[in-house]
């Protein structure tokens, strides 16, 4: 029930959970893996455009944008937080689904990270980008911030999403069935 995946001239072995109907995902986290963080911000940056900030959704590629930050010099990233915290103020929210997630969330980003944004060149980084819905809802606060998406990036492109033509990624990772994990 693993699946042998290659990536940044790594390897690793990513169990497979079940998230219904008969399809399991495998589990790809960069959380605690500093090699695998480093390796995969090295070679998202060769593929990514020019740009003024990174924005992220909270939490599990928050370790890539902050190495793709060091190794680039950039004195700042900003995160779509999941929940509103005491210090934020002028808060901006839009609602998402995720695949891993089993009820809609919603992503709030920081009055003083909008200011960040505004008029800049923005990439958006994830870890996978599978349906794409974290995605646009991450764009969606860029946009009401009144920043340009200048760049689409992540280290996997899931199921179909490795077929589309407008986002950056080092490696597919297949979807899998019932059959599959019993392998």
């Amino acid at each position: 029930m693993v699946y042998t995946l290659k990536v940044a001239g790594l390897e690793r072995q990513l169990s497979l959970f079940p998230i219904g109907g008969g399809v399991f995902i495998a589990g790809f986290l960069l959380m605690g893996d500093v090699e695998l963080t480093v390796c995969c911000a090295r070679e998202l940056l060769k593929s990514c455009p020019d740009y003024d900030y990174i924005i992220t959704p909270e939490t599990k590629s928050i370790p890539l944008v902050m190495e793709m930050a060091r190794q680039r010099g950039d004195s700042a990233f900003v995160v779509a937080r999941k929940q509103v915290k005491l210090y934020m103020s002028d808060v901006m929210s839009v609602e998402v689904k995720s695949i891993t997630t089993e009820n809609p969330q919603h992503l709030y980003l920081d009055g003083k990270d909008a200011e960040l944004l505004k008029n800049s060149r923005v990439l958006v980084v994830d870890d996978v980008i599978s349906t794409g819905n974290s995605l646009a809802a991450v764009e969606e606060l860029v946009n009401f911030a009144g920043g340009s998406i200048v760049g689409r990036a992540a280290v996997l492109a899931e199921g179909d999403a490795a077929l589309r033509d407008d986002i950056i990624f080092l490696e597919r990772l297949p979807l899998f069935s019932e059959g599959d994990a019993g392998k």
